[in-house]
């Protein structure tokens, strides 16, 4: 699976939020590529799952591609119930 996290300019805060989606995914065991670009590039990545800042979810609804907003990308707690949340299919 690859994961894609989004931020405007796709360097500072995609990058944090790269970091912190990895460190969640390992506390759950699940293996997945994560890589981090800005808003307007998500629309030529292969990925299979994206998270953003609530403030770019309007920018990303013409995707195909699953989209999770997080409100605190510092809160590696509410990425890690996210990222939950989605795996199991709520």
């Amino acid at each position: 699976m690859k994961i894609l996290t989004i931020c405007g300019l796709g360097q500072g805060t995609s990058l944090l939020l790269k970091m912190n989606v990895q460190e969640a995914l390992q506390s759950l065991g699940i293996e997945a590529d994560v890589d981090n670009s800005d808003v307007s590039s998500a629309s030529v990545e292969n990925a299979d799952l994206i998270l953003a800042g609530e403030y770019h979810i309007d920018s990303l609804k013409h995707l195909d591609t699953p989209v999770i907003a997080i409100t605190d990308f510092m809160d590696v707690e509410e990425i890690k119930n996210k990222l939950q949340k989605f795996f199991k299919g709520e």
